[in-house]
């Protein structure tokens, strides 16, 4: 579903990422993981179309990203770790706003029953500039899966989510994946991506260190069953000490 191939990023002489090579499989829950600064961010950026690579190629279902980029971002769903909405419009506005530019098919049928799902059919003609966090983060669920994308990003999904949000957004990564789709999702909250991941990608100073299940990061760390996801990602970070440090300054927020 998505592929990196040999992907660079420099910013001026700072090198955020450095010959990626990453592959997904269609119907999987891939975690993005690494310390801060290892170049997550910039990698989600050059994915979706936020930064262009410095060199290397990206293609998502097929498409790429430079010779196609339409089609590429058609197929991709997006929601920031910091979702921002114009704060004059309200819910069902911006996802019919959403739904004219992708030209979204049944768009009043599928708006009505995503602000269903993520209990915002209440508030779907207040202001966006009304809604708490959790509600605006809801929101970027909402927009996001509005054109119904193959390749779905989240960065830092749970944050502001309730108990009940939680659970709904586990729930809805499992159901795209077994509906074929692929979720990819960048977290510091390690408990969330074990227990929804299927495999697990470990990047740092911009490199790929890890990838695999946790049964094979388990093997390929030597750690028993009893190791956590936190258990096998500090064993696979430790002793970077200045080099973690340095690396956080090569990815812009």
């Amino acid at each position: 579903m998505l592929t990196i191939e040999s992907l660079t990023k420099r910013y001026g002489r700072t090198l955020a990422v450095d010959s990626l090579d990453l592959e997904t499989r269609p119907g999987e829950v891939l975690a993005l993981l690494g310390p801060n600064g290892a170049g997550k961010t910039t990698t989600i950026r050059c994915v979706t179309g936020l930064a262009s690579p410095t060199s290397g190629a990206i293609r998502i279902a097929g498409h790429d990203t430079r010779r196609a980029p339409l089609a590429a971002k058609a197929a991709t769903g997006f929601v920031p770790d910091r979702a921002w909405f114009y704060p004059k419009v309200t819910a069902r506005e911006l996802l019919r706003y959403i739904a004219g530019v992708r030209r979204q098919h049944d768009a009043e049928r599928r708006i009505e029953a995503l602000l269903e799902r993520f209990r915002l059919a209440a508030h779907a003609d207040a202001l966006t500039e009304s809604y708490s966090h959790g509600m605006r983060q809801r929101l970027a669920f909402c927009a996001a899966l509005l054109g119904d994308p193959q390749l779905f990003i989240t960065d830092e999904p749970m944050v502001g989510l309730d108990v009940q949000g939680h659970r709904d957004v586990k729930k809805l990564f499992r159901e795209l994946a077994a509906a074929g789709r692929t979720v990819i999702l960048t977290t510091h909250t390690l408990a969330v991506a074990e227990e929804v991941a299927d495999r697990i990608a470990v990047i740092d100073r911009g490199r790929l260190i890890a990838l695999g299940t946790m049964g094979e990061l388990r093997a390929l760390t030597h750690q028993g069953e009893a190791a956590t996801l936190e258990d096998l990602f500090l064993h696979l970070t430790e002793g970077l000490g200045e080099g973690a440090e340095a690396a956080s300054a090569r990815e812009p927020a």
